[in-house]
């Protein structure tokens, strides 16, 4: 870690009208590795302005997606501090108070029930960021869409309500934000941000624009690029850990290893490292970086993201001892690559029904069962039930009779998990039990 910084202070600001977008996740997180990486302070603030849409559920959806991703807050709605409130529905008298102020000074003036703030030409208001570097913008540039006169800001519209520009600043600035650290589609607000920091008189934070993630195809992330809310990695079976390493990697490497803790990214990150470049959202990535993470959980915790599934599944989960559940899927050996796939890739240890679902036996000619009940028996003589010795048997059997192996070993795995691909099926059929294995063939009338 960096030098403790106590006055590095981040936040992330969401708007509680709906679940935690996979943008506002990623924008947390940045937040969040900061404030680590530099031993600040992070902080969450709920803009609940929009009264129509903002609810109490979706302010417990988006701490709980937070929660899930691992990012702790230090202070906010739900902890308190000494910033507080940390709720922008709760600090309406502050934004009236400053309004009022800036009324008085003639830097703004009411028209009807709105305020809005005096824009006036010729000021430089460039600023350093540190992602996108330099950004040139003087006010003349804040005009009317097709016009040529200057756009003073609303701050408080009619309804009494403050606007993003404004109230962020108000919020920022008595909070101590010391970095805003936001989406690159912010960019264009902040001039008009720096315009009501020197009119209050404020030192202006420092700014850090993350860059767009976008979907495979190059456009902006939507729905049709498959999930967009934290909760949907969840529900589809991804980790928190794996979801919070993908998030990380975009815009922004963590050197030569590409799947990391979070500790690990905490300790290298940095702010001047964030790339410009649009990010890719490539579900083949998360994927990879899932399987990754899957493997080298150890076995009981493995077992605990799976049973979920297998429960979903209809599963009789509770029929067998956890430790016996958590070897076979260590048998698995990283096949699937959420732990939805893995519940499905491994549900023949669980129960028999869904091979007899998948596979009826009907392949199997008439004419090829006299030599596979042979083979079968001669496997069930072994009488060290170990895969060496299975694989030995086999080995020795079919080499007699100059048969490939293939061909009694394929039938076996159908049999025993109803698939064409599964861990080495000397290893299953031991982990199952010689009985079970039996019943399995006794069902399919090969022994």
């Amino acid at each position: 870690m960096a030098d403790k910084n106590t006055n590095i202070r981040v936040r992330f600001a969401p708007s509680p009208t709906g679940a935690l977008h996979i943008g506002g996740g990623h924008t947390a997180l940045f937040n969040w590795l900061w404030a680590r990486h530099t031993g600040g302070k992070f902080i969450l603030r709920i803009e609940d302005t929009d009264l129509v849409r903002s609810t109490k559920e979706y302010e417990q959806t988006i701490m709980d997606g937070m929660t899930w991703l691992g990012l702790d807050w230090d202070e906010g709605p739900d902890k308190g501090g000494d910033y507080g409130p940390y709720r922008q529905s709760e600090r309406l008298d502050l934004y009236r108070k400053y309004a009022q102020q800036l009324t008085d000074e003639g830097r703004a003036y009411r028209d009807g029930e709105a305020v809005l703030f005096k824009v006036e030409p010729g000021q430089d208001i460039s600023f350093d960021d540190m992602v996108y570097g330099r950004v040139e913008v003087m006010s003349d540039a804040l005009k009317e869409r097709d016009s040529d006169k200057l756009k003073d800001i609303v701050i408080i519209k009619s309804d009494g309500m403050p606007t993003y520009n404004y109230a962020v600043v108000i919020d920022d600035h008595l909070m101590a934000i010391s970095h805003v650290i936001r989406g690159e589609d912010h960019i264009s607000n902040t001039p008009k941000q720096i315009l009501l920091y020197r009119a209050l008189g404020w030192d202006v934070p420092t700014f850090a624009h993350l860059p767009m993630i976008l979907g495979k195809d190059k456009k902006k992330l939507s729905k049709r690029h498959g999930a967009t809310s934290v909760y949907e990695y969840r529900d589809m079976g991804y980790m928190p850990d794996s979801v919070f390493n993908f998030l990380a990697l975009l815009g922004w490497s963590a050197g030569d290893d590409e799947i990391f803790t979070r500790e690990k990214a905490a300790r290298l990150f940095e702010l001047s490292r964030v790339t410009r470049k649009p990010a890719v959202l490539d579900p083949d990535k998360m994927n990879f970086i899932n399987q990754e993470h899957l493997k080298r959980l150890d076995p009981m915790t493995r077992l605990a993201m799976i049973r979920p599934f297998w429960e979903e599944m209809g599963l009789p989960v509770d029929k067998h001892d956890d430790t016996w559940l958590a070897e076979a899927l260590t048998l698995m050996a990283g096949r699937g690559r959420t732990a939805k796939e893995m519940a499905e890739f491994s549900d023949y240890f669980v129960s028999f029904d869904p091979v007899k679902a998948r596979w009826d036996g009907s392949d199997i000619a008439e004419d090829r069962k006299p030599g596979l009940r042979d083979f079968f028996a001669a496997l069930f003589a072994v009488t060290d039930w170990t895969p060496e010795a299975l694989e030995a048997q086999a080995r020795k059997w079919t080499e007699e009779r100059g048969v490939r192996m293939k061909d009694y070993a394929m039938p076996l795995r159908f049999v025993l998990t109803g698939m064409k691909v599964s861990p080495g099926i000397f290893e299953v059929a031991v982990h199952l039990g010689r009985d079970e294995v039996k019943r399995r063939l006794e069902h399919y009338g090969l022994i």
